[in-house]
């Protein structure tokens, strides 16, 4: 693993830390590739009880790495958003419990893969937003299916038009998060 990406192997939970505070943690495409090379082996691990997502610093993290996003043209796009597709639903398939376990700002694609877990933890200062709309572009990680299934078509529109940033406590009250704790990794492990 790259230093983007540290595991933790933690009473039977996996635990997947996203370490690029200083630039908040986004999901480079080499963080794509680590992913899903941790959900392939994670499907393997009959003792593995979950997988836990979770951010350093201030982020959870900040969805696809912008740098990359700007050098997209329309040939390679399609492929790249296949490739954020296809870990998403891996995640989503995985037989283990997963977990975003969301100590801070959680934005675009980010969002996307914690839409992607069976549950959301939310610590009290979290953030969320899909800020698509103020870059032009818009999620191709599934977002745009699993946000309106979960909160639905109207605070899904809401957030993916407007890119304003919403709260822990508005994300509980619209069901995006389930729970908020203090202590957001203790609460993924009693989950396990």
């Amino acid at each position: 693993m790259s230093n983007e990406i540290k595991i933790e192997y933690v009473s039977g939970a996996i635990i997947v830390r996203f370490q690029r505070p200083e630039i908040r943690n986004p999901l480079s495409v080499s963080v794509l590739d680590q992913l899903l090379e941790i959900a392939d082996d994670v499907g393997t691990r009959s003792v593995c009880k979950s997988l836990i997502f979770i951010g350093s610093g201030e982020s959870f993290a900040s969805g696809a790495d912008l740098r990359e996003i700007t050098k997209l043209n329309s040939e390679t796009a399609p492929a790249f958003a296949r490739k954020g597709q296809a870990l998403m639903n891996k995640i989503a398939a995985l037989p283990q419990i997963t977990i975003a376990a969301i100590n801070g700002y959680c934005f675009g694609g980010a969002l996307d893969l914690a839409l992607a877990c069976d549950r959301r933890i939310a610590a009290p200062a979290a953030k969320f937003a899909h800020p698509g709309a103020g870059l032009g572009i818009i999620t191709g990680w599934g977002g745009t299916q699993r946000l309106p299934r979960l909160v639905g078509q109207t605070n899904a529109l809401e957030l993916f038009f407007t890119a304003e940033y919403i709260s822990a406590d508005r994300a509980l009250r619209i069901g995006l998060v389930d729970i908020i704790a203090d202590d957001i990794i203790k609460e993924a492990l009693n989950k396990n």
